[in-house]
């Protein structure tokens, strides 16, 4: 069974398509061209997956690190004989320029090793399973590698060494000395494509100095950040590009599917898909840590994609695929165990169908954020949809819905959907001037004053001491912290720091960190705890002005990155293991929008003395 930390992976991007690469050199994980498509190598979800190793023959750890202002994984090996270098990259087309990363990325992951000292043996072993393991291609030899034919997919593994290969794998042991270097290329094609040629030393070492410079040269342009925490907020803005769909500019979730929330399976999702939820939290966080011209990609994504639903008075739907996709319909990939046998994998999220009405708030606020840019740009068509989903979210926000944690349960009357749908009503009526709707103001007006008073009434409990999960109960959700973030309420009115205080006090594990819940319909969650809740914990202590608590929290969060800086969607106390799709997008969203809120916290409180 493989089941290896999901913290021993570094993520590969080149902006289309992504790899995970093990500390010990195995790529575990490959979805070329697409984030969403089948992976090419699924060992990481066990089986059969697949997988290509380069390193040492020896069991030697390596250190790693991703090259300052890229996403090029860097890893040492040392021993008493000799150190070897390795680069891991997904390749950036050639001279892309820091607006145009990933814009003709050539769908190859390039690595090198290169001996720095003395001498040392290196393997490679290679032994990809096109379509998540289903397919074991046929591998036959051609000039400067192998090709690899098999379903849809051909490959072809370029080496600058001889490999051996029998029918579905290639492999190498080879020894390096001081100064050389060996240099391979795997580049995908689809079988309608002409084949791939091969790749000399000299093309592989161009990609990788070029998509080294590329990401440093689009970090340079975009990251001005200056606050607390400014390497893990430009790492953070990093990595949303990287998890960025560049053909449309969607968002995914996480590079990965089905790696568990929970040991042992069940809570098992494919997050390789762009939810309307994290749009406005993704802005801000685009603000801060990226680029505004990368935000407004994802808005027009998001708002092309919802129009004609809105258009046809359905339910806005909650998530696209990342070229607009609708249907994501799932199913279960029954040949594979899952890591650690936490089965089953699934493809596909079968949350695509469900009602969410937060994704309204999420519409309106984002346009919110972007409202200079779209006073230069917006259309008739966009400016009457924006001021549509404002009335629908006036119309339907007494309906029950799940949530925005995704309760594949019966619909309840969550109060961060409801509060979801007061920030649609607030940004809306704030932003007539800018999509019309004057004669709907007091429509709006009334909606929004109407939600207010029933969130301040039915979603308080005396009981709890503090704001709820759902109208009417005793229940805590880490989601109503929203409340305070989202400008509801101030986080210093008496409830709201009694909310906050409840959460910490009662939603938290050992260490500090925040769980989503612990029940739901009076059954125990068994869940690890969610970064992202400890980071909103963090970001309303700071908006509550108590900013030493918020740094105390936000680090308790932080700590959990691994090696290279990246956070999955959970970590479990007990074992000390990130759990959960990796890398988790909305981790590191709430890091940067936390870290951003510390530092406006500190600035205030400066100026205040």
């Amino acid at each position: 069974m493989h089941g290896r930390p999901i913290a021993e992976y570094a993520l590969l991007s080149d902006c289309q398509g992504a790899a995970l690469v093990h500390r010990d050199g195995s790529i575990d994980w490959l979805a070329l061209p697409r984030f969403d498509s089948p992976a090419l190598c699924a060992r990481l979800l066990g089986g059969e997956g697949g997988y290509w190793k380069l390193g040492p023959v020896d069991d030697i750890q390596g250190q790693r690190g991703y090259i300052e202002g890229s996403m090029v994984v860097n890893t040492t090996f040392r021993s008493q004989e000799g150190e070897v270098v390795i680069r891991d990259a997904l390749a950036i087309g050639l001279h892309q320029g820091a607006h145009a990363i990933g814009k003709d990325s050539p769908h190859a992951v390039i690595r090198e090793a290169v001996c720095t000292r003395g001498s040392m043996e290196l393997t490679t072993n290679y032994a990809p399973r096109p379509e998540y393991g289903l397919i074991v291609p046929i591998l036959r030899p051609v000039a400067g590698g192998v090709l690899a034919r098999g379903g849809a997919s051909v490959l072809r593994l370029s080496a600058s060494i001889p490999l051996k290969t029998d029918t579905s794998t290639a492999h190498a042991r080879f020894r390096l000395e001081k100064g050389q270097r060996a240099a391979f290329a795997l580049e995908f094609r689809s079988s309608a494509e002409p084949s791939p040629g091969p790749w000399s030393v000299e093309a592989i070492q161009e990609y990788l100095e070029d998509t080294i410079t590329n990401w440093q040269d689009w970090s340079a342009m975009h990251q001005a950040y200056q606050g607390p925490w400014r390497e893990q907020v430009h790492f953070g803005g990093r990595l949303l590009q990287a998890l960025t769909y560049y053909p449309t500019g969607a968002f995914v979730a996480a590079a990965t599917t089905s790696l568990p929330e929970r040991m042992g399976g069940g809570l098992n999702w494919d997050y390789r898909y762009s939810w309307v939820r994290d749009a406005s939290m993704t802005l801000d966080a685009l603000w801060v840590a990226a680029c505004p011209d990368e935000a407004y990609k994802f808005f027009d994504f998001i708002a092309d994609a919802s129009l004609a639903q809105i258009r046809l008075g359905r339910d806005a739907q909650i998530m696209f695929g990342i070229g607009g996709e609708h249907d994501l319909t799932e199913r279960q990939l029954v040949h594979l165990p899952g890591w650690r046998g936490s089965a089953p994998v699934r493809v596909g999220n079968g949350a695509w169908n469900q009602r969410q009405f937060d994704v309204y708030g999420e519409l309106l606020a984002a346009a919110e954020r972007l409202r200079h840019q779209l006073a230069e740009h917006i259309d008739p068509l966009t400016r009457s949809f924006l001021a549509e989903v404002a009335d629908v979210a006036a119309n339907r926000w007494k309906e029950p819905d799940q949530g925005m944690w995704e309760i594949r349960g019966k619909p309840r009357h969550f109060l961060h959907s409801k509060l979801m749908c007061w920030v649609a009503l607030d940004s809306a009526i704030r932003l007539t001037d800018l999509i019309g709707g004057e004669e709907r103001v007091d429509q709006w007006l009334a909606a929004r004053d109407e939600i207010r008073e029933a969130i301040l009434t039915r979603g308080w409990s005396e009981r709890a001491g503090a704001y709820v999960q759902v109208f009417d109960s005793d229940v805590l959700d880490a989601s109503v912290l929203v409340m305070a973030l989202s400008g509801f309420l101030p986080a210093t009115d008496p409830r709201m720091l009694a909310t906050i205080d409840a959460i910490e006090e009662r939603l938290t594990d050992k260490r500090g960190l925040v769980y989503r819940y612990r029940e739901i319909d009076g059954e125990p969650a068994d869940e690890s705890a969610f970064l992202l809740c400890t980071f909103w914990l963090a970001h309303a202590r700071a908006l509550a002005g108590q900013v030493e608590q918020a740094k105390v929290v936000f680090e308790r969060a932080a700590a959990c990155a691994n090696d290279v800086g990246l956070l999955s969607e959970e970590f479990d106390s007990r074992t000390g293991e990130l759990l959960g799709n990796f890398p988790q997008a909305f981790s590191h969203i709430g890091l940067i929008n936390a870290a951003w809120a510390i530092s406006q916290a500190e600035e205030r409180n400066d100026a205040n003395r």
